[in-house]
């Protein structure tokens, strides 16, 4: 099996080049950090009916997202470099075809619009949560629930996210029976009129140092819950920074930065092993 791996802004994604379909004890053993090759998930090219290619985004728990932004980004730049196809076609994912562009410096991603509908997510709430109460054990949270192909709960915090308790929050509210199909997380702060400070907590894969489709999620929240105007917004993170531009019908566009590590082989016998796996 032959894997390439990327990074952007330290969230690192295989791309699985050969091989067969991926299992989720597969995924789970290939994205493990000490035993296994060590990655935020894996992306698996598919053929598509409806666009120029597809894709699969498997977490690192082996569970499949819906859509990941910075994987889009990581999975246009593989395409380009190691397939030498034209820097802009579309994408077909499970949360709906999007656009990228391979740019000089980055890569650009259009999103698709963002949608606060409680069956978008899908979320039990009777309707839209827009900076609204949202309990939390014995603790009062505010939150934006959202939907930007893959379900987000935004919490915003007047002071630096580090301040709170965003890990136990994160852990917590990706799991709540108001997400049936469980939630991304992110704590957020605004620094200026188009300028967000973010920590991010990825269902299926916990603290993550950067997230695409999260800081989209966060400048759509930031938007809808008049914090921040349309245009575009940057959003500083551990891993760096991400730019997203909400149009006023909360389109979404994400841009950033992409940084190929290399091509892999994997071990015969590490792979029996891993793929014998129940």
């Amino acid at each position: 099996m032959r894997l390439f791996k990327s990074h952007a802004l330290g969230n690192d994604y295989l791309i699985q080049e050969s091989g067969p379909p991926p299992t989720p004890a597969f995924v789970r053993a290939l994205c493990h950090r000490h035993e296994g090759v060590g990655s935020d998930g894996l992306l698996w090219p598919q053929p598509s009916a409806v666009a120029d290619c597809g894709v699969r985004i498997f977490n690192p728990d082996g569970s499949e997202a819906e859509k990941s932004g910075n994987g889009l980004r990581i999975f246009a730049r593989w395409r380009v470099d190691r397939l030498y196809t034209r820097r802009d076609f579309t994408v077909e994912t499970l949360g709906g075809v999007v656009r990228c562009e391979v740019l000089d410096d980055g890569v650009r991603v259009e999103m698709g619009r963002a949608r606060f509908e409680p069956e978008a997510l899908p979320a039990t709430f009777a309707g839209p949560l827009i900076d609204d109460a949202f309990p939390l054990g014995d603790e009062a949270l505010t939150a934006t629930a959202l939907s930007v192909g893959n379900p987000h709960c935004v919490i915003f915090v007047e002071h630096d996210p580090e301040l709170a308790p965003w890990r136990r929050w994160g852990e917590a509210i990706e799991r709540d029976p108001r997400f049936p199909k469980r939630v991304n997380v992110q704590v957020a702060q605004v620094l200026g009129p188009d300028h967000l400070n973010i920590r991010i907590w990825e269902r299926g894969a916990g603290e993550t140092s950067a997230s695409g489709s999260s800081s989209c999620a966060v400048a759509a929240a930031a938007v809808r819950t008049g914090r921040l105007r349309p245009g575009r917004i940057r959003l500083v993170m551990p891993g760096g920074e991400l730019f997203v531009t909400v149009s006023p019908s909360f389109d979404l566009t994400l841009e950033g930065a992409v940084t190929p590590i290399g091509e892999l082989v994997l071990e015969p016998s590490w792979l029996a092993a891993a793929r014998a796996l129940p």
